[in-house]
């Protein structure tokens, strides 16, 4: 059998070595820690944490809690590690950082079938069976032979994300599809303000507390994605004449031109994603919720996405993957982690199983799988491969990636608990496939 080579020692890169290896595939896992550092690390252990200790909620009426119990499900080693050194965080898995780091090198240098090797990988390799999982700070050698290898165009260094709410959530009586000038479809949701609710917002926005970036995250931006609230401190009119301009638009409710609109576009065919179109942003997120909360049409809002603009690596996915994670165009490369747009340490760990599934499949002779649209691992996997790529910004998991029930739940706990029985559901039939492996 084919052995299988893991570039990067992260959460995505350890949990495909361990789903390749217990399914008897032999695993060649390279870390170039710590003899070659990155600006964020601090050890050589493999599945380092290097800003919070939090897997963030354990609840199933939750996405990622969801996502951790579909990952429980079939034996992920991040998972096993992190309930292995809980600490007390109320409804959220929070581990103890050390000692779950390592643990899981523990687990996969002591493994029979994986060898550990310290060395960077520093290209593409064009030949033998591999998974790239460098992450968000891979090295500048395999960072310029990714370009060499997808193109300089389907490569990113940062994400300069708006915020995406849940299209169910916002007020429809305080919103309206229109396009500007009724040029084509109406594709864009107007969320109106008029010149009072505008000053208000202007001044919190201008006011609100923003990210402090770290050494390593920062990056000289282009106009085109400076963050809302630069753009805003600039002066009173900039954003009347930028990302919250009302020309060619018409308030059904009052026919005439709203003083201001916030537009929202969808991030899905049936729009049950929305993107606050030019609001990317550096506020903390506690701020982001506050403010962009006092547009009227999303006071109740329910945002699934919160903006970012940080130092990230990652590739268009859309234009190179499958939703198995596999490079189109070659059968024995795939890739796992943050470098596909996956966003925070479960969904990366959930690509890597994902990923090492797939690929030790493929050791095996046996064509990779597609996980069901009703988990969350399957549904990032085709958001991450099926998304626009002309647009295409990293996804958290969330309940808006899933396909929605066939009739309408207004309370959204419930909603989601109906979601998150399906899901499992899906899982358990999905898992026969899985169980025929051999």
């Amino acid at each position: 059998m084919e052995i299988l080579n893991i570039a990067g020692g992260g959460l995505a890169g350890a949990e495909a070595a361990w789903q390749a290896a217990r399914r008897g595939v032999k695993v060649r896992l390279y870390e170039m820690r710590p003899g070659q550092g990155t600006p964020a690390h601090r050890t050589g252990d493999l599945a380092e944490l290097v800003c919070s200790n939090s897997l963030r909620s354990d609840s199933l009426e939750n996405a990622v809690g969801l996502l951790k119990e579909e990952m429980r499900r079939l034996d992920s080693l991040v998972l096993a590690a992190a309930e292995g050194h809980r600490v007390p965080a109320g409804g959220a898995l929070a581990v103890d950082r050390h000692r779950f780091s390592r643990e899981i090198t523990g687990t996969l240098t002591g493994h029979p079938l994986v060898e550990v090797v310290r060395e960077e990988v520093a290209r593409v390799p064009g030949e033998g069976l591999w998974i790239l999982a460098t992450g968000p700070l891979t090295s500048p050698a395999l960072t310029q032979s990714l370009q060499e290898e997808t193109g300089r165009d389907h490569l990113y260094f940062y994400d300069a994300a708006a915020p995406i709410v849940d299209g169910e959530t916002v007020d429809p009586s305080r919103a309206f599809w229109a396009s500007r000038y009724g040029k084509g479809e109406a594709d864009y949701l107007n969320c109106p303000l008029t010149e009072e609710e505008y000053r208000e917002f202007y001044h919190a926005l201008t006011a609100a507390e923003t990210h402090k970036p770290r050494e390593f995250e920062e990056e000289v931006l282009f106009e085109g994605c400076m963050p809302v609230e630069s753009l805003a401190r600039r002066g009173y009119q900039t954003l009347l004449h930028g990302p919250l301009k009302p020309v060619g638009l018409t308030d059904p409710r009052t026919g005439a031109r709203p003083f201001a609109v916030v537009q929202l576009r969808k991030e899905d065919r049936e729009g049950r994603l929305l993107n606050l179109v030019g609001f990317q942003t550096s506020l903390t997120w506690p701020e982001q919720k506050r403010v962009f909360s006092l547009i009227p049409a999303l006071r109740e809002a329910v945002f699934l996405r919160l903006g970012v603009m940080h130092r990230n690596t990652f590739i268009n996915s859309p234009a190179l993957l499958e939703a198995t994670y596999r490079r189109r165009g070659r059968d024995d490369l795939f890739f796992a982690g943050q470098l596909t747009g996956v966003e925070g340490y479960v969904e990366s760990a959930g690509s890597g199983l994902v990923a090492g599934i797939n690929a030790a499949r493929r050791a095996a002779g046996r064509e990779p799988l597609v996980f069901p649209a009703e988990t969350v691992l399957g549904s990032l996997a085709r958001y991450i491969a099926g998304a626009a790529a002309g647009d295409f910004q990293p996804m958290k998991a969330n309940f808006g990636l899933l396909p929605p029930l066939k009739h309408r739940v207004k309370n959204r706990k419930q909603r989601n608990r109906e979601l998150a029985e399906g899901s499992l559901a899906a899982l358990e039939r999905f898992r026969d496939d899985l169980l025929n492996f051999a």
